[in-house]
């Protein structure tokens, strides 16, 4: 691929990452690799949202920082060695899939490919 056609990719996937999106009422997730294992992790986090569109914390109401803030811990952690095995794992074994929007669910698809790629080739992976 010529260096001109990836500048201007990378610059499409920058822009289009920073458009408005709705958070998805089934929570959300953090991702990272554990690479001595192997494996693309994903924690759940559950959160409500409240009249704004901001996460809150469910016991609490107060809204979710980004950054700092109240350590919260995940309901459940999904893990795969590949983006096919979370994926499954997550969107079709499980009984009560922890995803509500088609948007949510193809996003985790395309961070899930980005974990798995960074994993097999030991670059460094981090979650858009």
């Amino acid at each position: 691929m010529s260096t001109t056609l990836s500048s201007s990719l990378t610059e499409l996937d920058n822009q289009l990452s920073n458009r408005h999106i709705d958070l998805d009422p089934q929570g959300y997730f953090i991702i990272y690799l554990n690479k001595d294992a192997g494996l693309i992790c994903a924690d759940h986090y559950t959160n409500a949202i409240n009249d704004r569109g901001l996460a809150v914390d469910p016991d609490t109401g107060e809204v979710i920082a980004c950054k700092g803030g109240k350590v919260r811990k995940p309901t459940t952690t999904f893990t795969g060695r590949t983006a096919k095995e979370i994926c499954v794992k997550l969107l079709e074994e499980n009984a009560n899939p922890p995803v509500s929007m088609l948007d949510h669910a193809a996003y985790l698809g395309r961070e899930f490919m980005r974990a798995e790629y960074a994993l097999q080739t030991g670059k460094e992976y981090i979650q858009d």
